[in-house]
């Protein structure tokens, strides 16, 4: 019975910070359509900037302070090529997705930004030597029924939004953002898992900033100079910020706890949520099957959850989040525990040795005295 409590606690617990990275993800969704549709400002790059910006502040600067191995400079000379291309590869998958917009259409983003889920179990597979069953298979195909139902749901409700100028451009654009994603979410689980969350954010933000303000005054500095800065637009942006680096900051917990995969299940989510704030913010149409898709895609994420995946590459952490370590401590005890155990009964065997071989000792003393 303990073990099923502390088991549905952790289901539980990951269930709802899954949802709230869903309902972050709602939040830049949200801001960011604001700005485009009533202030006319279309900066994906300055968005992106302004969040990499402030995990560098955070986040880098705790690296800076570290001391060991974990310090930045020693980071930066073993590993900074491959933090590099992370960077790049984090910055782009944001700017391909936003891009897309502007040549296809919502529905198509919505079914095709779903190619993230079997690129993550394939990368996974290979690189993670994540083993899967037939359960998590079986859970992933209900969670994408669920956004076809979501999709099936706006399609009724006529609000296949967006552009169609050059779906195929826009189209392609989806499946490399995804692709793009795919990579950074793996590279993610096994920075998290095996060395640290803040060296992942920090170096992320190190080198997201560098790259983003490159491609911010390459592509967005025409735009960026016309924006006439009121508090709205501030607030908005702030607002923007705020959930983005939220969302950022919060990710590598949950996937801790789960998986990269498992993560974007419960990301499939976000859009019904930016949906019902549409209902009110946007006088979006209501449509019945939202509900239903979003128990479909709730029930395929408990499912998923229900059987863990295998993962042998990944070790155990060592991260200086003590809180979220409590498995690694949990073992050291029970190790801790079992030496101590062993040592007592090892004391406990010399000392009848000790007792036996004194009887020994007396009795060739008696001998030789009766002799």
């Amino acid at each position: 019975m303990q073990i099923s409590i502390q088991w549905l606690l952790q289901l539980f617990k990951t269930l709802l910070m899954g949802q709230g990275l869903s309902a972050l993800i709602c939040g830049t969704a949200v801001t960011s359509q604001y700005l485009a549709t009533v202030y006319y400002l279309n900066t994906p790059m300055l968005q992106s900037f302004i969040n990499y910006i402030l995990l560098g502040i955070t986040y880098t600067t705790a690296l800076i302070f570290r001391r060991g191995d974990g310090n930045i400079l020693q980071i930066l000379k073993t590993k900074w090529w491959k933090y590099l291309l992370l960077g790049l590869t984090d910055v782009e998958a944001n700017y391909a997705v936003v891009k897309a917009y502007q040549y296809t259409t919502l529905t198509s983003i919505q079914l095709l930004d779903c190619f993230i889920i079997p690129v993550l179990m394939i990368l996974s597979w290979f690189f993670l030597k994540t083993r899967y069953r037939i359960i998590h298979y079986v859970a992933v195909c209900i969670c994408l029924a669920g956004v076809g139902a979501m999709v099936g749901a706006d399609i009724l409700a006529g609000q296949d939004q967006g552009s169609s100028s050059d779906i195929l451009l826009g189209d392609g654009l989806v499946l490399v953002s995804a692709t793009l994603y795919a990579i950074s979410n793996v590279c993610q689980e096994y920075t998290v898992k095996n060395l640290s969350r803040v060296e992942f954010l920090g170096m992320v933000g190190l080198f997201g900033s560098i790259i983003s303000a490159i491609q911010l005054g390459i592509l967005e500095h025409n735009e960026v100079s016309r924006i006439q800065w009121t508090w709205e637009i501030a607030l908005i942006l702030a607002g923007y910020a705020v959930c983005m680096y939220g969302f950022y900051s919060f990710m590598p917990l949950v996937i801790k706890m789960s998986s990269a995969t498992a993560v974007n299940l419960s990301l499939l989510t976000g859009d019904l949520f930016s949906l019902f704030c549409g209902l009110f913010l946007f006088q979006y149409a209501f449509s019945g099957l939202y509900i239903v898709s979003l128990v479909v895609i709730l029930v395929g994420f408990i499912m998923f959850n229900t059987v863990p995946t295998l993962n042998p590459a990944l070790a155990p952490s060592s991260d200086e989040e003590g809180w979220d370590n409590h498995a690694a401590e949990f073992d050291n005890d029970s190790t801790q525990g079992c030496v101590d155990e062993i040592t007592c009964a090892q004391a406990e065997q010399d000392q009848i040795k000790s007792q036996v071989n004194e009887r020994q000792s007396a009795c060739v003393v008696i001998n030789s005295v009766k002799m």
